[in-house]
């Protein structure tokens, strides 16, 4: 796990939905809200891991990941119905423009990104989010590839190191913090 001292959140990236939803369900599992945990995947892997010909996609990490994407036709490409949209919904939102779906506290810095393409949104909110640009550029590399990127500020640092443990389990890579 790489540290920096001033991280503040931690992420991994997951390559499959099993994965991605161990992780997510033990993040609920020890107290973390639903709007304190950010879930970036594409909107093609959104469709892959949780669209209608998936088995069951009933479980709450696959229900996040469909919240906001009725919602994508519907926000046009401007930033101001973009960021509306974000308050509007809450924090689960398809990006237009960007091909993301996005859930948690980086919805509304991606949003803010507009339509400009997935380079410079996804790796300008991780970067803001405290990520360095080097891992931003393996996460959003990662996105692009159809895996789900999940972060989330430990409230402790026995959480970090507990999660740290977790992710690795259930198959996680490119763990930071």
């Amino acid at each position: 796990m790489d540290r920096t001292d001033n991280a503040g959140m931690m992420t991994a990236m997951f390559r499959d939905r099993e994965s991605a939803e161990r992780a997510y369900n033990e993040l609920r599992a020890r107290g973390y809200d639903k709007d304190e945990i950010n879930v970036v995947m594409s909107d093609k892997a959104r469709e892959r891991h949780f669209g209608d010909d998936t088995e069951d996609d009933t479980t709450e990490l696959g229900n996040k990941s469909l919240e906001g994407t009725g919602a994508g036709s519907a926000i046009g490409g401007t930033l101001g119905a973009i960021v509306g949209a974000v308050a509007a919904i809450g924090t689960s939102v398809a990006i237009p423009g960007l091909g993301l779906v996005v859930a948690g506290p980086l919805a509304a810095g991606l949003a803010g990104a507009g339509a400009g393409g997935i380079t410079g949104g996804l790796i300008g909110a991780l970067v803001g989010a405290g990520i360095p640009e080097e891992r931003a550029k393996v996460y959003e590399t990662g996105v692009k590839e159809g895996n789900i990127v999940i972060g989330f500020k430990p409230h402790t640092p026995e959480d970090a190191r507990y999660f740290e443990t977790h992710f690795q389990e259930v198959r996680g890579e490119h763990i930071y913090y």
